[in-house]
């Protein structure tokens, strides 16, 4: 909006200068009303898409923001999740050979070993 000359002000109240061929002031009166009409429009416009610009840069700005920092903390407990669960699953095939140990090879033995501190 930098290239603008008139304000819908400026417009309604400028004068010209008579002359006697001139346009009739009637006419030139309407006319500048009808522009000035549009112009109010225009400018309305203008500022309500300035104002949704604005407005979606904050939004793409507060996005990105998340998926940076989303990613990163992605990467890190993608990173630090999997030694741990590494060893969690160990821990569970350790405990689960154990029990099948115990089950089975008290009924292989006939039930002698130490089943019952299951």
């Amino acid at each position: 909006m930098e290239n603008i000359n008139y304000t819908p002000n400026d417009i309604l109240q400028k004068e010209f200068r008579q002359k006697m061929r001139g346009y009739d002031p009637n006419d030139v009166d309407s006319f500048l009303d009808d522009i000035i009409k549009d112009y109010e429009s225009f400018s309305k416009q203008v500022q309500s898409l300035e104002d949704e610009n604005e407005r979606l840069r904050i939004r793409v700005d507060e996005l990105n923001k998340q998926v940076a920092v989303g990613g990163q903390s992605t990467m890190t407990r993608s990173n630090s999740s999997q030694p741990m669960s590494s060893a969690t699953n160990m821990d569970i095939l350790k405990r689960l050979s154990n029990l099948e140990r115990r089950v089975f090879g008290s009924q292989l033995d006939g039930g002698n070993n130490d089943s019952h501190r299951l």
